[in-house]
């Protein structure tokens, strides 16, 4: 029998807004706009901290507090020099690959709106065959149709503008989500949906959860560090991206064997709280949840770390969406790793118990 799908329209249309807005590291407010007016109708409270992390807060009065969790922000460019011909040269925003920039299109955004602009690129027939020059962070500039670093600057472009791609969302055979930022933003849909099941069910919560969208993860995890101090909770299930490691050119020794379309990613490491992780397994099991597992090295490069080594120790738990090339304009996912991820996050949150002790000697 199949399962009810989760995603609806209402949902899809948020989904395809949420993804297409340009939400860069240190400028995500627009994008936490959108999410925050999404999830008003499913939540009792809210913040919005210093740096524009928004928490939706359900059952706010209750001592134990569950966060659920994901970051806002998209990788970008800024704006480092302007050369007298009006060429515009970057520094990264987070980890934006140079290699993919030659012939991309951008809005470059600034006070007076975004300005469109082209990353370009020597034509082939001008290069030298066996000494052409590969696309790196010194060599890559925007063309933005300016004769003249006055020109740029009349448009309202400086140092500091920040730069995104401007490709959008799209699905693929009808099962693949296609476009730029769903690293991570598709993790905050995910929990705003787990929010609206919560709501529509009518469940009743017996701890205050958290439903958390962090800034600035892709530059260390610093929106998730500042958050996790102001909430302070007693526990943490964080969701993000991992790699698909089924196209060419991946080796599945270094990078793990994860497939997208057969389910959330359950993440093994020191920090990840084993109770907890075992919680979210038997949660997988009980509902009938596809899962596969991957191993961490140290840490896990998510806002997973942050939360866990917080407040002199947060349970902590990584639930990831399978993703195929990660920091592109065409990063993808399949619908049933999304609707999977949404499953899972609802069904551990029903296994915790109001001041559980996931303590491993009590």
């Amino acid at each position: 029998m199949a399962r009810k799908k989760i995603i609806n329209k209402k949902s899809m249309e948020f989904m395809e807004r949420y993804l297409n807005n340009a939400s860069p590291t240190g400028f995500e407010s627009s994008g936490q706009k959108i999410w925050l007016d999404y999830i008003r109708p499913y939540i009792d409270d809210y913040w919005v901290d210093t740096y524009g992390s928004v928490v939706g807060i359900v059952n706010p009065e209750a001592e134990y507090k569950v966060v659920i969790e994901a970051h806002a922000d998209e990788i970008s460019w800024f704006v480092h020099y302007i050369n007298s011909d009006g060429f515009i040269y970057l520094r990264r925003n987070g980890g934006s690959d140079h290699q993919i920039a030659p012939s991309m299109r951008v809005n470059i955004h600034t006070e007076k709106g975004p300005v469109k602009a082209v990353f370009g690129w020597p034509a082939i027939h001008t290069r030298t065959p066996g000494k052409e020059e590969a696309p790196s962070p010194t060599n890559i500039f925007l063309d933005c149709g300016c004769k003249t670093r006055e020109q740029v600057e009349e448009l309202g472009i400086h140092v500091g503008c920040v730069a995104t791609f401007e490709d959008e969302f799209m699905i693929l055979n009808n099962d693949f989500f296609v476009g730029r930022a769903l690293d991570n933003r598709m993790g905050g849909f995910m929990i705003a949906e787990v929010a609206r099941l919560i709501h529509e069910a009518g469940e009743k919560l017996p701890f205050g959860l958290y439903i958390t969208n962090s800034v600035q993860e892709e530059i260390g995890l610093r929106g998730a560090e500042m958050i996790a101090e102001r909430i302070q909770p007693d526990v943490a299930i964080v969701t993000d991206v991992t790699h698909d490691t089924q196209t060419p050119m991946i080796n599945k020794i270094q990078q793990g064997d994860v497939a997208c379309g057969k389910g959330p990613v359950l993440t093994y490491g020191p920090a990840v709280q084993n109770n907890l992780l075992k919680l979210v397994i038997d949660a997988a099991n009980k509902g009938k949840i596809p899962f596969q597992r991957a191993a961490a090295s140290r840490s896990t490069g998510t806002d997973t770390d942050a939360f866990a080594y917080s407040n002199k120790g947060v349970a902590s738990a990584l639930i990831s969406l399978p993703l195929r090339y990660m920091h592109t304009t065409v990063e993808t996912v399949h619908r049933d790793d999304v609707e999977n991820v949404i499953r899972l996050i609802h069904a551990s949150l029903q296994q915790i118990k109001s001041g559980q002790d996931f303590r491993y000697l009590k």
